[in-house]
């Protein structure tokens, strides 16, 4: 289930949308940061020049002793402050101020000196980063206001700590709705995909739940249960007409043969020449067996043969089924080898699956050539049992092992020989009742028939 989510389109337009957003969202918290650091920065540079503006005028007004009493008087009051000033002579000796030298970083293009403190902070040991401008005062004095932004740059830390942490919170709960929401869609389709399996396996009454909620889902749900009606209707329209015509003529053609029988024994008495009724006779016979089989694939078809399942040991239903067709191998001299694991069984209808087998099995001696050799096997597969039916006659193009399904479906287009076209469709219909894969393998030379099934003992669970 897992797999599938990651896999599913909803959860990749989920995660588009959540990365699009988480985007947006870096962006935005970007822009934020920016514009706050910024600001703060800038507040810091305005202190600054104003309180070199302020120190300027009052060296205008007091000269050095004036300047050096306010310098003095603002360290007083906030000896462990952020505010630095330092006041030196031309060659750089310090008169006041609480640095004890002049710093060795050069200025940037703005005037602007960025260097370190230290021995900062209440921790002795610690390392601050300060920003300061430097002034020439009137008797070449030097003048340096600046700025602890230990502060400034803890507080920066923060925010961009604060917009890290809200873009993971951000993708978390992107990622959890998305998985949610995935999970609501999935729920969604799977229940159409189920439906839709089932009316595939031939039930066409099955119909898509509505939520009542009167979103998209529910409108392809109602439109697509309005398809299904009428496909179910048009369905069982064509399936009456067919049995009701496969019924009309199957009375009749039994009458004419009743007749036929009657006659042949009427023109015996006289004896006569009885070829053309026999003719006739087999005719008629063809006839009922194409009539039979075909409503026997719609009764299949229709599921209504699942009352008469049972507990079947294949073994013994393969073995009955050779026996009774071994008689047809030997007059064309080919050798028929079973190889069986009597230990697999399964849940079914023996006389469906007999019939089925006996048509593979008869399409197999009817095209195997003479002295030629078939193989029947059964056995555990990855799980599942399989039989499997291979022989070394001409075998089935890969481009018609599908068609061959199909009722009336016949390789041989002149349809000269003998047959309907019937018993390949009546076997993919029981196949299909029990449950089982059938396939068409080339068997190199010949044809391989692949049959699997599961061999557990729920025939419920008998149900592709």
């Amino acid at each position: 289930m897992q797999h599938r989510l990651l896999h599913s389109f909803s959860f990749r337009l989920a995660f588009t949308y959540m990365a699009l957003f988480g985007a947006s969202v870096l962006v935005l918290l970007g822009f934020i940061y920016w514009s706050t650091a910024a600001y703060m920065a800038q507040q810091t540079d305005a202190t600054i020049d104003a309180e070199i503006t302020g120190l300027a005028e009052r060296y205008d007004m007091d000269g050095l002793a004036g300047l050096i009493d306010v310098v003095n008087e603002r360290l007083s009051r906030k000896p462990t402050g952020s505010s630095i000033y330092l006041l030196t002579t031309a060659i750089d000796t310090p008169i006041a101020g609480n640095l004890n030298r002049w710093p060795a970083a050069k200025p940037d293009s703005d005037g602007w000196l960025n260097f370190r403190l230290e021995n900062a902070g209440h921790d002795k040991d610690e390392i601050h980063l300060a920003r300061a401008r430097s002034f020439t005062l009137s008797g070449d004095f030097h003048l340096l206001v600046g700025r602890d932004i230990y502060e400034l740059e803890e507080t920066q830390q923060r925010i961009i700590r604060a917009l890290i942490l809200g873009f993971i919170i951000t993708l978390v709960l992107g990622g959890v709705g998305g998985v949610v929401l995935s999970r609501r869609v999935m729920k969604r389709l799977e229940s159409i995909n189920t439906i839709s399996r089932d009316i595939i396996e031939g039930d066409l009454s099955r119909r898509i739940p509505l939520q009542h909620s009167n979103d998209e889902f529910d409108a392809l749900a109602a439109n697509l249960n309005a398809m299904l009606d009428r496909i179910e209707e048009l369905m069982e329209d064509v399936r009456r007409v067919s049995d009701s015509i496969a019924h009309d003529l199957r009375t009749p053609l039994a009458r004419l043969r009743n007749r036929l029988e009657l006659l042949r024994a009427e023109t015996e008495k006289m004896d006569g020449d009885t070829d053309l009724i026999e003719q006739a006779t087999s005719d008629a016979d063809g006839l009922l067996e194409t009539f039979n089989a075909l409503l026997r694939i719609a009764r299949i078809e229709t599921r209504q043969r699942r009352e008469a399942f049972n507990k079947l040991e294949v073994g013994t239903l393969l073995r009955d089924v050779m026996e009774l067709y071994e008689p047809l191998a030997e007059e064309k001299g080919q050798s028929l080898k079973l190889q069986i694991d009597d230990a697999v069984k399964l849940y079914g209808d023996r006389d469906l699956l007999f019939q089925a087998l006996a048509n593979l099995l008869d399409n197999a001696i009817k095209y195997t050539p003479l002295q030629g050799m078939i193989q029947i096997t059964l056995d555990v597969h990855n799980g599942c049992g399989r039989i499997t039916l291979a022989d070394n006659g001409p075998g089935i193009p890969e481009a018609e092992r599908q068609q061959v399904f199909q009722r009336f479906y016949r390789l041989e287009k002149s349809r000269t020989s003998p047959g309907s076209g019937l018993g390949l469709s009546l076997a993919a219909a029981v196949a299909k009742l029990h449950g089982m894969t059938l396939r068409l393998e080339n068997n190199q030379p010949g044809l391989r028939v692949v049959c699997e099934f599961p061999t557990h003992a729920d025939p419920n669970m008998n149900k592709t």
